[in-house]
């Protein structure tokens, strides 16, 4: 860990300039407490860097929460093992593709599964109570439960130290959570100029505590990163369908999940730190509480991890949610080619296509790095290799 400054921690034994620069900036808030805490995945994002826990008292900067609400990840691990699974992984791969929509603004065509409507239903009944309307923000919500997007969300069949297969998943609150985040960046903007704040960056707007903006935040926020929660939930089922169906069960019911994690990495959550309830946001960081389990991935060639917290105070409870881009997408465009993710990809069944050259392993950080650098915030559990990738263009 590198203490920065009294206001900014580093656990990022990697650390672009840029980054650094970025975070010393959002660390600079009046109402950071008590210090901001970069995780070993930092880099450079939109609103505030990705891979930062902010705490905040009485305010929060909805950029710096960031646009895709509750992203997470999700895992079941099957009682099944390597050997006992088909050769042919390619009808699985694009079984999965056929059951769950991929790619950016991808949705369903009709709602046709029990647990969708339920799902929907329980949806529909919280946002009544939060007292908006989702459609306001995205028409297609509820087409949208049980889709994936694209860029670096993934949907994955896994084996880990002893073969025994996990089912992993990576996706968030998909077009309406980023619809409400960008409503409230502007909201934040906008009041922000209203109160001639000078803010040392317009993406550090904010929200203050007891105000109707900021209350209309909390609840339409929770509810996103509920409906991030559900879609996981919602695509794994199908997933969970698909496999059961390749390995030769006559229903995804006979599939016993011996183990299920669920867990958010872009959302704000109020807890108690340093002697004070604040608003932690962590974007790009899961919870790593004392013997809480969690979920670090790789790239879509890389390896990921099963993690158990281990509670460390100045790391505000927090861990790493991956490896953490080193190359922008249009830098890894210009540096690798189609041949070079194929040879990255060797082993992995996966849809070859240029369209996944800007997600090359080699555009992310060393994940093992990044791991060594966790190992006072989480302990490793497992460790997951892809057998299965699935992506969206």
């Amino acid at each position: 860990m590198e203490k920065i400054t009294a206001k900014l921690m580093s656990w990022a034994s990697i650390l672009e300039d840029s980054t650094r620069e970025q975070a010393l900036t959002t660390s600079t808030m009046p109402f950071i407490h008590p210090h901001l805490a970069l995780m070993p995945d930092a880099h450079l994002g939109l609103g505030a860097t990705v891979g930062s826990v902010i705490p905040t008292l009485g305010a929060i900067m909805p950029a710096a929460v960031g646009v895709d609400i509750g992203c997470g990840m999700i895992a079941v691990r099957t009682p099944f093992t390597r050997d006992q699974l088909p050769g042919d992984r390619r009808p699985l791969r694009e079984a999965i593709e056929r059951a769950v929509p991929l790619s950016a603004g991808a949705a369903n065509r009709k709602v046709s599964r029990a647990h969708t409507e339920q799902r929907l239903a329980q949806l529909t009944a919280e946002a009544e109570r939060a007292g908006f309307e989702p459609g306001r923000y995205a028409k297609r919500w509820d087409l949208q439960l049980g889709t994936l997007g694209s860029g670096n969300h993934f949907i994955e069949v896994t084996v880990d130290e002893l073969d025994r297969v996990w089912l992993f998943l990576h996706s968030g609150s998909r077009g309406v959570g980023n619809k409400i985040a960008q409503h409230h960046i502007k909201v934040a903007s906008e009041l922000c100029r209203k109160w001639h704040v000078a803010l040392p960056h317009r993406d550090l707007a904010y929200l203050v505590e007891d105000t109707d903006a900021f209350d209309a935040y909390i609840r339409e926020m929770r509810w996103a990163q509920h409906y991030a929660l559900l879609n996981r939930e919602e695509m794994m089922d199908r997933v969970v369908r698909q496999f059961a169906e390749w390995v030769g069960l006559s229903s995804a019911d006979e599939l016993v999940r011996c183990e299920e994690i669920n867990c958010h990495h872009n959302y704000t959550e109020q807890e108690r730190h340093f002697g004070r309830t604040v608003w932690l946001s962590r974007k790009g960081a899961i919870n790593a509480e004392r013997g809480r389990a969690g979920l670090i991935p790789g790239s879509m060639g890389t390896a990921s991890y099963v993690v158990s917290g281990l509670g460390n105070p100045l790391a505000l409870n927090s861990a790493p949610h991956g490896a953490g881009r080193e190359f922008s997408r249009s830098a890894a465009r210009r540096q690798f080619t189609q041949d070079d993710l194929r040879r990255a990809m060797v082993g992995i069944e996966y849809r070859d296509t240029d369209a996944f050259i800007d997600e090359i392993p080699a555009a992310y950080k060393d994940i093992d790095r990044v791991m060594a650098d966790a190992k006072d915030l989480v302990e490793v559990r497992h460790t997951l290799r892809q057998i299965v990738n699935v992506k969206g263009d």
